[in-house]
């Protein structure tokens, strides 16, 4: 009779996921010792090292990197059929794990997700990265149009949307307001890191001319980079620098007067956000009323 190396798949993939055996078994409520004890057990089996582990971190090695390629996925698939299974006719329930790229964009809706649906644990993992959803046991992320990955469901949510250049109106009574995106070489910007390393360029339309609606790039500059957008927002509200973010995670500050807007004619509407998840048989109900929750709130 084969061996049941369900236990050690799964613990392979936790501890992939999270880097670490003290946190893979704290989600699974095991000591990392037991799961450290599991993987050298399961490597010995194999003959062949999947991880690397040090002193600081635990690394996958290059044969581990391709067996967690081929042994995610269908784990996914055996977690859609097992939820599937468990939750027909019941009330959605379990760990739903998103990835968004701006937590600004779930932050209006959290609580009345959370009170809707209090079986469900939503965990979520703030990421300006392309993730690799099934690699690393996302159900669905949240990116721009032009920013999905391949082989996905995509759902659109909310439609086009724009973004803007702010700032506090203190900031433009001392600095005055551009005129062209070209006269933010004379303004302290608040620049984006991706997670790759790069720094966002922001991107304008022209409005009129030859060349309207094509878009282009400006390098900025300014004293402050940050990788996370509600800190640009922080820095625009106090006065510090300007921000070029999606309007949607400034709204509520511009309804209010905190934050103005500059070059508005150099930004037209652009493919907005998506919700994307693995193209497989069954959508787990956890995910289902999520989409549907988020379609709705956000139409």
């Amino acid at each position: 009779m084969p061996h049941d190396h369900s236990p050690a798949l799964r613990a392979f993939v936790l501890i992939a996921r999270h880097g670490s055996f003290t946190r893979a078994g704290r989600e699974v409520g095991v000591t990392a010792s037991a799961l450290s004890q599991t993987l050298a057990q399961f490597e010995r089996q194999l003959g062949v090292r999947l991880l690397a582990r040090t002193t600081r971190r635990v690394g996958l090695t290059e044969a581990g990197r391709a067996f967690l390629e081929r042994i995610a996925p269908a784990l996914g698939v055996i977690d859609d059929a097992v939820d599937s299974a468990r939750q027909y006719g019941e009330r959605p329930a379990g760990i739903l794990r998103i990835t968004p790229a701006m937590g600004s964009i779930l932050v209006p809706h959290l609580a009345a997700f959370v009170a809707a649906y209090p079986e469900i644990t939503l965990e979520i993992n703030v990421d300006s990265a392309l993730s690799d959803l099934v690699a690393q046991g996302f159900d669905a992320g949240i990116r721009l149009g032009e920013r999905l990955e391949k082989d996905m469901v995509a759902v659109p949510l909310g439609g086009p949307m724009r973004s803007v250049v702010a700032g506090s109106p203190a900031y433009f009574k001392r600095h005055g307001k551009p005129k062209h995106p070209r006269d933010l070489a004379q303004h302290n910007c608040a620049r984006f890191r991706f997670a790759s390393g790069g720094i966002y360029n922001w991107e304008f339309a022209h409005p009129t001319g030859p060349k309207r609606g094509r878009w282009f790039e400006i390098e900025v500059g300014g004293n402050l980079i940050v990788n996370d957008n509600a800190l640009a927002r922080a820095a625009a509200c106090d006065g510090v620098a300007l921000t070029h973010v999606p309007a949607p995670s400034l709204q509520a500050d511009l309804d209010s007067g905190r934050l103005e807007t500059a070059l508005d004619r150099w930004l037209p509407a652009y493919d907005g956000l998506y919700l994307y998840y693995p193209s497989r048989y069954q959508v787990p109900p956890k995910l289902r009323v999520f989409i549907d929750f988020l379609k709705q709130r956000m139409r």
